[in-house]
């Protein structure tokens, strides 16, 4: 009894991850994850020219204030969200339609709940949390009434996340995509308008911001209710089931934790690219800027992993999950490569997109020539981390993580950097804990998949 129906009528959108050729179907769902990672890059660019432009650079400093501790707020439920595709594609592929069910509408109460959960944290202790980072007191005021706004709307962005990963689960890439599409040029226009004509600055931004998150939000839950099979929601049977929430917990709170870990490790070496002054930290918001655009491709091929390796273990087809693991690497490693190669190339070109300034250019072309060369590795972490969670296993990795990647640069940074205070030294902490982790990621893989193979 094949669970066709679990894939929506509308099989266009969805992707059978257990049969057929698995290059051409994870090409197929990875493009759009791609498409929509540079598409949020660019409305979130666009934010930040609006605000720049038509505002003050005090309002754009206010927004930018907000970022990293808002990351840090969310990162736990977004980790949530990976745990829920997890679980989705493995009961598809085992055809547990009862336990789809109750995993789907687990999800979609799960993120209703922590987006008001975090709605709250934002709203009433957005003004000291920000005093504890040191935000300057000019634009104290602006942060935090961005960070409020924007918090207000939390309960529609962990809707769209949890939905979308539900939709994923399924294969389904395509819609979330255009929903994606539609929110973002809504934002877009509706910046241009708060702030030219009610001048609202940092609150016409942040409303915007709030109102496309709600469009796209509204949309993916539309799907979910119009859909057929186990997979449709019915809002009046929203509930928590305590064993899917335990399981998406299980897989997801490590990941969440681990992305947390990765920005306190990236404020403090943030912290220390200060010390050079400021064309420094512009020429490595310049360089980072670019290189963004290697991490989007190798999140979206990480999910790729996460997706095909659940549903085929609950489908027990062992021979497809080590080759989509494999189709997985190559392809990020091949899409690594070749931005990584257009950056060395074109570095000072690109880099002059941003800043002309010769001492700008030269910190942006030295980071490109540290960092660049080894992104592949991190394409390798990223696809093997997926694989590990779509077998289930999310708490070794994201330790292993954690300590190979977050706590062996905070060490550097207080030992060899202190030692030798270089921006070289600074930006070797990369590439090292990128190799030392790849490496640890790769035997764990092994183990892991020995065991699997015995139990299938």
């Amino acid at each position: 009894m094949a669970e066709t129906s679990v894939l929506n009528s509308k099989k266009s959108y969805a992707v059978d991850m257990c049969h057929g050729p698995l290059t051409g179907q994870i090409i197929r769902f990875v493009i759009p994850l791609m498409i929509s990672g540079v598409l949020q890059l660019c409305f979130h660019s666009a934010d930040l020219i609006v605000i720049g432009r038509l505002a003050s650079h005090r309002a754009l400093a206010a927004v930018g204030a907000t970022v990293s501790l808002s990351a840090l707020l969310i990162n736990i439920f977004i980790g949530l969200s990976i745990g829920t595709n997890v679980l989705a594609a493995r009961y598809l592929g085992e055809h547990k339609r009862r336990k789809v069910f109750l995993a789907v509408h687990t999800a979609v109460m799960t993120g209703i709940i922590g987006g008001i959960i975090l709605a709250v944290i934002g709203i009433v202790f957005a003004k000291p949390m920000l005093r504890m980072m040191d935000t300057p007191g000019d634009i104290l005021d602006m942060s935090t009434l961005y960070m409020q706004i924007c918090f207000g709307g939390m309960p529609m962005l962990m809707l769209y996340n949890f939905g979308s990963a539900v939709l994923r689960a399924m294969g389904d890439t395509t819609r979330p995509f255009y929903f994606l599409l539609i929110g973002g040029v809504i934002n877009v226009l509706l910046n241009l308008f708060f702030v030219i004509v009610f001048k609202w600055d940092v609150a016409g931004v942040a409303t915007a911001t709030v109102i496309s998150q709600g469009v796209s939000a509204l949309l993916v839950l539309y799907v979910l209710c119009r859909m057929r099979g186990s997979c449709r929601v019915f809002l009046k049977r929203l509930s928590i089931d305590r064993k899917s929430l335990k399981e998406m917990m299980w897989i997801g709170i490590p990941a969440g934790f681990q992305a947390s870990c990765f920005s306190l490790s990236n404020i403090l070496i943030q912290s220390s690219i200060n010390t050079f002054g400021s064309a420094a930290i512009a020429g490595m918001t310049a360089a980072g800027s670019w290189e963004n655009l290697s991490y989007i491709a190798v999140n979206a091929i990480g999910m790729a992993a996460v997706s095909f390796v659940g549903q085929n273990l609950g489908g027990r087809k062992f021979d497809r999950i080590r080759r989509a693991n494999m189709i997985c690497i190559v392809m990020a490693c091949i899409c690594s490569l070749v931005i990584s190669a257009a950056l060395l190339i074109f570095g000072r070109e690109l880099l002059s997109v941003f800043n002309n300034d010769h001492e700008v250019l030269h910190y942006g072309v030295l980071r490109f020539r540290i960092v660049v060369p080894l992104l592949f590795v991190c394409s390798l972490m990223e696809v093997v981390t997926g694989t590990l969670r779509g077998l289930g296993h999310s708490v070794a990795p994201s330790v292993m993580t954690v300590f190979c990647v977050c706590v062996l640069r905070v060490i550097w940074i207080f030992t060899v950097f202190r030692w030798y205070p270089t921006m070289e030294i600074l930006l070797a902490s990369y590439p090292l804990t990128w190799l030392i982790n790849a490496g640890g990621l790769i035997l764990l893989q092994r183990h892991v998949l020995k065991k699997v193979a015995v139990k299938i």
